[in-house]
């Protein structure tokens, strides 16, 4: 097994937590191409109607960047990278789902927390009137450019790197935030004010055991949609 740490001092502490028990061989591995390395096995991954492929040369045969036809229905092209959300974690999954519960025509849609992309993309695809995505981590938003430039006909979205706490949330009709537990009650208040009268919200990033604190926090919002997978849970509230 090997495990990826963001700074030395959390791998070594890790390590002198499982001196004795395992076999260790700590090692340095460039910040840069860690996540890509981590993840270049990763293959497409279908939900619902999406299908997530990891580079462009899946949906051709043979590959032609030219011809944007692809055997694949409503292909995501997004690439591993340091950006969170390949649709192999089950929260993107969950998040993914809920956005095909909603009629998203005509719709605008601001995903917060937005690492790769990939549900901002995911709602232009699936018909947003506009996607914003948004996050505090530049080389997050870099990426989602990235992954934006690669899927062909899907215009509508724009990425910006912006602190959730730090100035009110554009509003629309549809927020997304694959966040986690405690920082979905923290930024509740936030969130719900970025949600226009009778939209939608789609939380995700919480344990089972943080279902309850979360759904509180976001009260009296009522719950439309839930589902659990892997011992994470996704909802989706409508505020009233």
């Amino acid at each position: 097994m090997r495990v990826f740490f963001a700074s030395t001092a959390d791998r070594d502490a890790a390590e002198r937590a499982l001196a004795g028990r395992y076999d260790l061989s700590p090692i340095d591995v460039d910040d840069e191409d860690w996540a890509r390395r981590s993840q270049e096995s990763l293959g497409p991954i279908t939900v619902g109607a999406i299908t997530i492929v990891p580079n462009q040369s899946l949906l051709t045969n043979p590959p032609n960047p030219l011809n944007p036809q692809s055997p694949i229905p409503n292909p995501l092209v997004i690439t591993p990278s340091m950006g969170f959300g390949t649709g192999h974690h089950a929260t993107t999954r969950l998040c993914l789902a809920a956005l095909q519960t909603i009629a998203l025509d005509g719709r605008d849609v601001v995903d917060v927390g937005t690492g790769s992309g990939i549900l901002a993309i995911a709602a232009a695809r699936l018909g947003a009137r506009s996607a914003l995505g948004i996050d505090n981590d530049a080389d997050a938003i870099q990426s989602a450019r990235e992954n934006l430039a690669l899927n062909f006909g899907v215009g509508r979205v724009t990425f910006e790197a912006r602190d959730l706490m730090a100035s009110p949330l554009p509003q629309a009709d549809v927020v997304t935030a694959n966040l986690t537990g405690a920082l979905l009650v923290r930024a509740s208040h936030a969130l719900l004010g970025a949600a226009r009268r009778g939209g939608t919200l789609i939380l995700s990033g919480l344990l089972g055991a943080e279902r309850d604190s979360v759904a509180r926090a976001f009260a009296p919002a009522e719950i439309v949609w839930e589902l659990e997978e892997d011992g994470w849970v996704g909802l989706a509230v409508k505020k009233s």
